[in-house]
Formats: structure tokens, sequence, C-alpha cells
């Protein structure tokens, strides 16, 4: 699996809004393209798809910006890859034993193979809250290992 660019950004700017969520009101696209290094307008988007999948609030206004829309512990790195990138999976296969997917020679093997793979790494992203990460960046938790 490749994590794309939009998924890439979208976490790095749900986990700034994370870190810094103790902060008084919400937090202008500014400040996140600040804190992040991310490209100010392409972010705007990426936060417009947050929002339509209910992960980031936004205010309009003075004193306006974005909020998680829900705790960090309850918001995983599956949701926010989905949010902007569409289903997790390893590849655009077909479905095993759907629509003639099994008319050659070791395809449909393959294709569950890739299914179960897929699986897998949905299952190990879910795992991943906002909550786990801020505390992994804070230094309160270990860094995951490759294992």
């Amino acid at each position: 699996m490749r994590v794309s660019t939009r998924g890439d950004y979208a976490s790095r700017a749900l986990l700034s809004l994370a870190l810094h969520q103790d902060q008084s009101g919400p937090t202008t696209v500014r400040d996140i393209a600040e804190r992040t290094g991310l490209p100010q307008p392409y972010l705007e988007q990426i936060l417009l798809a947050l929002k339509g999948a209910g992960l980031v609030r936004s205010k309009r206004g003075v004193g306006g910006g974005y909020v998680l829309a829900r705790p960090p512990a309850e918001i995983n790195l599956a949701e926010i890859l989905r949010a902007v990138d569409g289903p997790i999976v390893l590849g655009d296969f077909g479905d095993p034993h759907t629509d003639g997917a099994c008319d050659h020679e070791g395809q449909c093997v393959l294709l569950s193979i890739w299914h179960s793979i897929g699986n897998e790494m949905k299952q190990r992203l879910e795992t991943f809250s906002l909550a786990d990460i801020a505390a992994i960046a804070g230094g309160g938790q270990p860094w995951p290992t490759s294992s």
C-alpha cells in the first residue's frame, strides 16, 4: 500500500489539531499550514474533505478555523485515509469469484491474497488513533516498530 500525498497531509493536519486541541477556539488553516509545512491552498481542499467525512468542524469569520469533530482517541488513521482517498485496498482489483475474475490461471488465489492483505492493512491502520500518534509525537509512547 502506498499512502497518497492527500492521505499524508490529512493525517498531518489532524495530528496538528490533536496536538493543539487544548488551545481555546478553532485553529486557522494558515496556522495548521505553518505548523506542518503544508501548502495552504491544498490543505484547504483536504480540510473540506475531512469536514465532509465528519472528522473536523469549521467555524467561519473572526476567530474561525477548524477543530476535531470527535476526541482524538476516536479518530484513527484508517478513517482519515478513507476520508480523502476512498476505501483502503491493496490495488485496483476485482473481487474473487465475481465478474469472471477467475477466468485465468491463478487469478482467484491472488485476488484472495490481495484482499486479505488489504484487510490486514486496514485493521492495522485502525489501531492508531490520533491520541496514540500525538502521544508518540510528544514522547509519551514508544515509536511503532516494523514487526
